[in-house]
């Protein structure tokens, strides 16, 4: 049971995080996973550790950057820099617009991105995952406690006095919809990131 809860949990929070317009860019950062893994290929000569990030059919078009990149980054270290920076861009736009999602430019590293995806990578990095779950259940139960008692503050209001029970009506609502989203997103299966 706890076990299928934290499944539930987590399936709901990756999917609150893919589809929500406020979660935070990650694979579009100089520090994020697309962009670490063109470093290592153009270090290594693999273009292969890049070619995962994007669809069968972009797989000419990073072949061609890459060989390229390769080529212009040893003429000196001020095309080096230049030729890396248009490789990586490359890579993640092919990578948003597999996802659907639109290119807005590489992102700086060091970016605060919450203390979620933060978790979820070291989550993968490290092979467990209980750090990570504790983050999101207490994530959850912070908001459905936050909403519970904002709407049980208002329940008791004078029949005559409509302000305040409009505010509770406002309360309520918002208490009930955060729930159902939160229980329809469980029910959900999981989805890619589209909005970064």
């Amino acid at each position: 049971m706890k076990r299928k809860f934290f499944i539930a949990l987590l399936t709901f929070l990756m999917a609150l995080l893919s589809g929500s317009d406020t979660a935070f860019a990650h694979c579009d950062g100089l520090d994020g996973p697309v962009v670490k893994a063109a470093q290592q290929a153009l270090t290594t000569g693999n273009v292969n550790l890049v070619l995962i990030w994007v669809q069968k059919q972009d797989e000419g078009e990073i072949k061609s950057v890459f060989q390229k990149t390769l080529a212009v980054r040893k003429l000196s270290p001020q095309a080096k820099e230049l030729a890396d920076m248009y490789f990586f861009e490359s890579l993640v736009r092919l990578h948003r617009a597999s996802e659907g999602a639109p290119y807005t430019g590489l992102k700086p590293a060091g970016r605060d991105l919450g203390p979620a995806i933060p978790a979820a990578d070291k989550a993968v990095e490290s092979g467990s995952v209980k750090p990570l779950l504790k983050i999101l259940t207490d994530a959850l139960n912070d908001g459905v406690r936050e909403g519970f008692k904002e709407v049980s503050g208002r329940k008791k209001f004078k029949q005559d006095d409509l302000e305040a029970g409009r505010a509770y009506v406002r309360a309520y609502t918002a208490f009930v919809e955060h729930v159902e989203r939160i229980y329809e997103t469980t029910k959900a299966e999981p989805a890619g990131h589209h909005a970064e």
